[in-house]
């Protein structure tokens, strides 16, 4: 035994087993999320019950089963329930996703086994999901067509048939008003400014600001035109609407340009639901938040965290490798170099919020508002570059995360045999022409790993960011189709802190548990595929550089 401890196969044991248990942990808890995001989009049974309390009031209930628990009796009866008979030690207790808004208090409420005379699961309740005011259970009855009430024989197909009509000209309508009409806005925008301009020169002339206010006169024109087919496009989807039975017994009518889908969950069969589910999940990355970012999708704020990391992985990466090459081929090794790298070392642990704090103060107020100063005179006192913006989040996580890229670069750097600085400029190869094309493409998959735990961190950080950039719900993306088509003062979303505002900042925490978990495994769905890019490029870069170590 003793020649075993001191063989260290011990320890090789401990160490083995410790990597396998975390990676284990980790797995376990990313299945955990993936699956407690991902079955959010799965079409789950409506359920309607007949129930009576213990005053003997009987009630109608649809909706979805949420959640399922035992709850100890004694715990009921000293809330003020009570049992005509013995349940038992426990009580199977269900919470239930009514839905139905307008006329129910909250989507959720809770249902006791005992209070249950019948449960059963009809195969003509649909769930009516809605733009706004959540999801709408009931029985579809009718189809108001210009006003006349249509009692149809094939309420399902022609109720898909008018839902997918309204849903296209709703489109239609956004697409209007985001692209051509919100295109018109930011020319008349920069008419403005530059009329402003014009007149803090002194160059503000008649002739000047007639020109000016014919563009602007013309823009006006093709304005209203616009305003026109959007308000006849919203008529036309507003047009019809379905009339629901819901769970008391009533019709309500619902418009149809409110409704986004109809789904006769309990009448879907296995393939049906796998379609539905891959359909949701096609949604939720591609729609927009709805309903304070309880509903809808995501798309913004994937598209703000991706944009935001690769700018700040374009500014961190020359700077870092720049300071290491110099850190590593040119500084003198004295006390002023010991200093500089006890520094770097020590920026990574800073805690983030500070770099936050640093770069709302720095990058916000000092640069930006001095740009403003200098170039954007006219838009003042509202800021441009002076609030903000996603090139100040890309900037802050680049100071963030640049120790990370400096100290792997120096890494590779001294890896690098100095026989071959010594063959290229023996050769007849200055230093430069050297590190150009020798040292740095043999340095290159150290700096692509820099730039991969780089990028791993940026992706995840929420604090700086709350302070340089990133907002609830952003209007506009920082890319579009106006001049100069990319906008680095705009605001962003992004998925860390969509996972915050959601979780803790939601009014209907119940619905949001959900798409907390779903917007978790998409960040780290969104990482991983950064980082696997990265680690592709990197043993490409390995491979083709390998000869040149022998």
């Amino acid at each position: 035994m003793g020649k075993w401890f001191k063989s260290g196969s011990p320890w090789i044991w401990m160490t083995g087993g410790a990597v396998s248990i975390s990676l284990i942990a980790v797995l376990g808890l990313l299945l955990l999320i993936a699956w407690r995001g991902l079955s959010y989009f799965w079409p789950a049974d409506i359920y309607q019950w007949q129930l009576q309390d213990n005053q003997g009031k009987r009630s109608t209930l649809i909706g979805e089963i949420y959640d399922v628990e035992e709850v100890p009796t004694e715990r009921l009866i000293s809330a003020g329930h009570k049992f005509t008979q013995d349940p038992g030690e426990f009580v199977t207790r269900y919470l239930v996703k009514t839905g139905n808004r307008e006329f129910v208090g909250l989507d959720f409420r809770w249902i006791l086994a005992t209070d249950i005379l019948e449960r059963s699961t009809p195969v003509d309740v649909a769930m009516l999901e809605r733009a706004k005011n959540g999801n709408f259970y009931g029985y579809p009855v009718a189809v108001i067509e210009k006003g006349q009430r249509l009692p149809l024989e094939d309420v399902k197909g022609e109720l898909e048939q008018h839902i997918a009509r309204a849903v296209a000209l709703s489109d239609e309508a956004v697409s209007l008003q985001k692209k051509d009409i919100g295109a018109i806005n930011y020319k008349l925008e920069k008419l403005r400014l530059k009329e402003r301009r014009f007149e803090l020169d002194g160059e503000l002339t008649a002739e000047r600001k007639q020109q000016l206010a014919t563009q602007a006169n013309a823009l006006h024109q093709a304005y209203l035109v616009l305003e026109k087919q959007l308000f006849a496009l919203r008529d036309e989807a507003g047009r019809d609407a379905v009339v629901v039975r819901d769970m008391r017994g009533e019709e309500v009518t619902l418009p149809l340009d409110s409704v986004l889908d109809v789904t006769y969950v309990n009448d879907l069969g296995l393939l049906g639901k796998i379609g539905h589910w891959f359909v949701g999940l096609g949604r939720f990355v591609s729609d927009d938040p709805r309903e304070a970012n309880t509903e809808g999708g995501v798309f913004p704020a994937i598209f703000g965290t991706v944009f935001m990391v690769l700018l700040m992985a374009v500014i961190v990466t020359p700077f870092g490798v720049i300071a290491a090459i110099y850190l590593h081929e040119y500084a003198q090794k004295g006390a002023i170099t010991k200093m500089i790298r006890i520094a770097v070392i020590n920026l990574a642990g800073v805690p983030s919020i500070v770099y936050g704090v640093f770069g709302l103060g720095f990058f916000v107020y000092m640069l930006g508002g001095s740009l403003d100063q200098l170039f954007y005179p006219e838009a003042l006192p509202s800021p441009t570059f002076g609030s903000p913006g996603v090139i100040w989040s890309a900037l802050t996580l680049a100071i963030l995360t640049l120790p990370v890229v400096i100290v792997s670069t120096e890494e590779g750097l001294s890896r690098i045999p100095s026989a071959v600085r010594q063959g290229s400029l023996a050769l007849g190869a200055t230093k430069a022409e050297t590190l150009w094309r020798i040292v740095i493409p043999m340095a290159s998959p150290a700096i692509m790993t820099g730039l991969i735990l780089a990028v791993a961190r940026a992706a995840g950080e929420v604090a700086p960011l709350m302070l340089v950039g990133v907002v609830k719900l952003a209007p506009t993306l920082p890319i579009d189709m106006n001049f100069p088509f990319v906008h680095l003062e705009r605001k962003f979303m992004h998925l860390g802190f969509h996972i915050y505002d959601v979780g803790f900042q939601s009014p209907n925490v119940e619905a949001a548990r959900p798409l907390v978990y779903a917007t978790s495994f998409l960040l780290v769905s969104v990482i991983v595929a950064l980082n696997l890019t990265a680690i592709s490029v990197r043993n490409h870069l390995r491979e083709k550089f390998r000869s040149l170590e022998h």
